[in-house]
């Protein structure tokens, strides 16, 4: 078998560096390295269910419907023409509440 003799020779204390559980626990220190966020910013952006927003602004655009769209009877949202599946007691449904 040949040798390489001019390749760097490990010592001891690379190898234990090398172990798997060395590994890990790099890995596991580098994952809990984590940015510090102030709960009080956090809380503030989440919204609970039934909170008054009635001092917002709405802030997209919202468009009317097309002419050549409709609104599902059966998950009330805006489809254009070409999803439409059927008419149930001549209300329009749209080809994902169909299937």
């Amino acid at each position: 078998m040949a040798t390489d003799y001019d390749t760097p020779r490990k010592t001891d204390d690379d190898v234990n560096e090398d172990s798997i559980e060395e590994l890990k626990a790099r890995r596991n220190e580098k994952s809990t390295s984590a940015v510090d966020v102030d709960e009080f910013d956090q809380a503030e952006s989440l919204e609970l269910p039934g909170a008054d927003l009635s001092n917002e602004e709405l802030s997209v655009r919202v468009l009317p419907r097309q002419a050549d769209e409709f609104t599902c009877m059966s998950c009330f949202l805006v489809h254009h023409r070409s999803q439409l599946a059927a008419e149930k007691n001549g209300n329009p449904i749209c080809r994902d509440c169909a299937a």
